[in-house]
């Protein structure tokens, strides 16, 4: 099977990952969180933009190895502020909402994120129904 990936294109990438890998079918996107191609933070203080960002993240890099976000099949949602979970579940809702079945999903709630303003990092995993790019 071919392995294809795309870079995070983030400060960040020379810790050895990558945005997204595809191997046959399955997509792979690398914990998300809503930054710039420079670092920067983007929505500090709003876990619902934030977490629309990284929606948008997910969806762009899921399409450029030739998926759709209806091939997405299990989220893992990392918020900082757990009270604040259902801003991020309407970001979530927006994304994945008109599926039949949406994706098999958990929210977690964690200490911190790599930078003190990141509130929210997604994990995504898709099964695509073709296995070339």
């Amino acid at each position: 099977m071919e392995r294809t990936g795309i870079s995070s294109n983030r400060s960040w990438s020379d810790v050895a990952y990558s945005r997204a890998v595809r191997l046959g079918n399955l997509i792979e996107v690398a914990g998300t969180t809503s930054s710039g191609p420079g670092g920067d933070i983007l929505h500090p203080g709003d876990m619902y933009l934030q977490a629309s960002e990284i929606c948008g993240i997910i969806q762009r890099s899921i399409e450029q190895l030739g998926g759709s976000l209806d091939d997405v099949v299990r989220t893992r949602v990392f918020v900082t502020d757990i009270s604040q979970w259902e801003a991020a579940g309407r970001a979530h809702f927006e994304a994945f909402g008109h599926m039949d079945f949406p994706p098999a999903s958990a929210f977690y709630g964690i200490n911190e994120l790599l930078h003190p303003d990141l509130m929210i990092e997604i994990e995504a995993t898709a099964i695509v129904s073709s296995s070339t790019v």
